[in-house]
């Protein structure tokens, strides 16, 4: 990552942009992994769920934010708030979703939109609070 920096007590910090950049990135990977899947076995019958979707794109997405956490000392604040942005910002996007498109709101979509939106907010929640408690 070329954001990295040690402070010198070997903690890494990295600009929260960097962190974002990465992770869109890579949730746009494991979309398209995911569009691929689901275009090659559409004409055989079998409709993925879009739950496998936001799956395979959070496991791939969410990697940048684990490296960050596992070079650093473990910040348990810093955790905690990019859990509950994650979970406000998925909730705002769900609820903001079910209300333009009030046809999908039966199947989950707007939970699964709102999950993928927050994603990278989450990360640079947590990237900030890691950089925020390394100049402190």
């Amino acid at each position: 990552m070329a954001d990295e920096k040690d402070s010198g007590n070997g903690s890494i910090r990295q600009r929260p942009w960097g962190l974002v950049v990465e992770t869109v990135l890579l949730e746009l990977v494991g979309l398209a992994f995911f569009g691929i899947a689901t275009l090659l076995t559409w004409p055989f019958g079998w409709l993925p769920d879009p739950t496998l979707g936001t799956l395979t794109t959070s496991m791939l997405a969410l990697w940048p934010a684990v490296e960050l956490y596992r070079a650093g000392p473990p910040r348990r604040l810093a955790v905690v708030a990019a859990v509950l942005a994650l979970a406000t910002v998925t909730l705002l996007v769900a609820a903001a979703a079910n209300w333009v498109l009030p046809a999908s709101a039966d199947s989950d979509v707007g939970i699964l939109i709102g999950y993928v939106v927050a994603i990278p907010i989450g990360a640079a929640v947590f990237a900030w609070f890691l950089n925020r408690a390394n100049v402190a």
